[in-house]
């Protein structure tokens, strides 16, 4: 699964600069606000970016910042660049440093089941190869549910069905010393909205991440 498959089309690009920064104000008298430093929602734990702030001159005078006014910590936001099939059922979303793929469920699995698929194993191969492709050694594959059900009921079952992707995905990079971190977060983490089907599919998902070149023999 790449950019240039057919039948994918671009459907967000972030334009921010990856050094870009997010600026606050925090005034010296009390009940001065701040940037809120909280990961957006949807964002696993283990997933915001790491990438170090720059340095950031408090005393420039291009910055201009009210009297009684001093910065808030820099931060970095990176070009953020997805791409996703037609009906929604694969997205690939990638910045300068990690690349994450997720997929439906539907696409894996049967209904309510952990048992991959048929078709799962050629999707999930694609990933094993851009892995392979960005010298990755540390990959990360996480389940997620709709809200339907209960929540324990979803946390067992993102859980299986992240393991069974994790099962393909070792043995199709077996001896490449990659170290895995498998979780179930159920019904959290969201990315559309649970009060439709089209949105309840989004979120019935795996999700596959990884850094972009960890291992020094990326391609572009």
């Amino acid at each position: 699964m790449t950019a240039s498959t057919p039948g994918m089309r671009r459907v967000a690009a972030s334009a921010f600069a990856a050094a870009a920064l997010v600026v606050s104000m925090q005034f010296a008298a009390a009940g001065g606000v701040r940037a809120d430093e909280t990961p957006a929602p949807g964002t696993p734990p283990g997933t915001e970016s790491t990438s170090p702030p720059p340095e950031v001159d408090g005393n420039s005078p291009g910055l201009k910042l009210r009297d009684g006014a001093t910065l808030a910590s820099a931060r970095v936001l990176d070009i953020v660049s997805v791409v996703e099939s037609e009906g929604g059922e694969e997205r690939r979303e990638e910045t300068s440093s990690n690349l994450k793929f997720a997929l439906q469920a539907e696409v894996l699995f049967g209904k309510d089941s952990a048992k991959l698929s048929g078709a799962a194993n050629t999707r999930i191969a694609e990933i094993a190869s851009e892995i392979r492709n960005q010298g990755a050694k540390r990959v990360r594959v996480f389940g997620f549910t709709d809200n339907l059900g209960s929540a324990a009921h979803g946390d067992v079952l993102s859980k299986q069905r992240a393991d069974a992707v994790h099962k393909v995905l070792s043995r199709q990079l077996s001896g490449s010393g990659i170290s895995y971190e498998i979780r179930g977060y159920g019904e959290d983490y969201p990315i559309a909205d649970n009060g439709t089907e089209d949105g309840r599919k989004k979120n019935r998902r795996v999700e596959v991440s990884f850094p972009r070149g960890e291992g020094g023999s990326a391609q572009s």
